[in-house]
């Protein structure tokens, strides 16, 4: 058992009652603040999600619901006392994900779970879901990772988390992002401004998700050493990647003959990441899109692991997974 897990046994206690409640009891008071939030908002949302009545005593929280229930939100609240103690806040998404899927279907065993969070200089990041716990696990043991699925699943920020890590643990030498420059095939001569100018719109939400896991400052510095390397699609063809953990992200917006031009720059010692949205294909001919082929002609390979997200695997926002859901039984009627 970790230093985390013992730390969050000592904090917190559970009390079973005859009549079907359970009372969680903080040892810690400013955990028990973080956790509830201010004006108990945290406690309110949970009961919105879940259905069930939650009461604020004293320095504890008592469930009241049926027996699975309370579990359920047994289970979130130890989720939502890790996520506190990990990152010092509770953001509106961790309520959603400490009651999904994943937190319900199993018995939580903090020091299994703590195995799977990726610790950043800025925050610790945890799997969201069983799909995340999937995905993450493959990000670690597989050289080629394709992930295919709708925004804010966490492909892009979980891939950047483990190839940061892994670069600060001098694991590899250098991490490359990269994305196909412009949404219809990479017209970078029509836009205004030197190089970097042209690309960096479209490369933005790469550099986000770098500078939400380590200071401004730090990654500024890698990128000027190299370390760290940010660069249209069209700008990786001739080189071979060594130690290094490459990203393709967007990858919808790539041409078959465009992902196999990324997939082979591989070398010893490296992993590359292929992400996208096959809903989302901006070329002017859809069909051009290689992503989905990918999946087909080298998803069974034994080196390479493919996972597939959907609406439930969200964790941007609880709206956007409506919206994704909505979005696609449209499309399918």
């Amino acid at each position: 058992m970790n230093k985390t897990s013992l730390n969050l046994k000592s904090k917190i206690k559970f009390v079973y009652s005859e009549n079907e409640s359970v009372s969680v009891i903080f040892q810690d008071n400013s955990l028990l603040m973080g956790v509830v939030g201010e004006f108990n908002e945290n406690l309110k949302q949970l009961e919105k999600i879940t259905g069930t009545s939650l009461y604020f005593r004293g320095n504890s929280i008592i469930i009241k619901s049926d027996q699975k229930k309370n579990e359920v939100i047994k289970n979130a609240i130890v989720f939502l006392s890790d996520q506190f103690i990990n990152n010092g806040t509770i953001e509106k998404k961790d309520i959603l994900s400490s009651v999904n899927r994943f937190m319900i279907n199993e018995k939580i065993n903090t020091g299994q779970k703590i195995d799977y969070i990726i610790k950043t200089p800025k925050k610790s990041v945890i799997p969201r879901s069983e799909k995340q716990k999937r995905y993450l696990r493959a990000l670690k043991e597989s050289e080629i990772v394709i992930s295919t699925g709708p925004a804010g699943t966490g492909k892009t920020f979980l891939a950047v988390a483990v190839a940061l890590t892994m670069l600060l643990e001098k694991k590899i030498e250098r991490i490359i992002l990269s994305r196909p420059a412009v949404e219809a095939g990479e017209r970078l001569g029509f836009l205004p401004g030197d190089m970097r100018e042209k690309v960096d719109p479209y490369l933005r939400p790469l550099y986000d998700s770098l500078y939400d896991l380590l200071d401004f400052e730090k990654i500024q510095k890698k990128i000027e050493i190299g370390d760290i390397e940010i660069a249209p699609l069209a700008f990786m063809r001739g080189r071979t990647l060594k130690n290094s953990f490459a990203i393709l992200d967007e990858a919808q917006n790539a041409t078959d003959t465009q992902i196999k031009m990324f997939l082979t720059r591989i070398g010893e010692n490296s992993k590359i990441v292929i992400n996208g949205d096959p809903s989302q294909i901006d070329l002017p001919n859809k069909s051009l899109s290689g992503l989905n082929r990918s999946k087909n002609l080298i998803g069974h390979l034994d080196e390479i692991s493919v996972v597939d997200f959907d609406h439930t695997d969200v964790v941007r926002h609880p709206l956007v997974s409506k919206i994704v859901k909505a979005y696609s039984n449209q499309k399918d009627d």
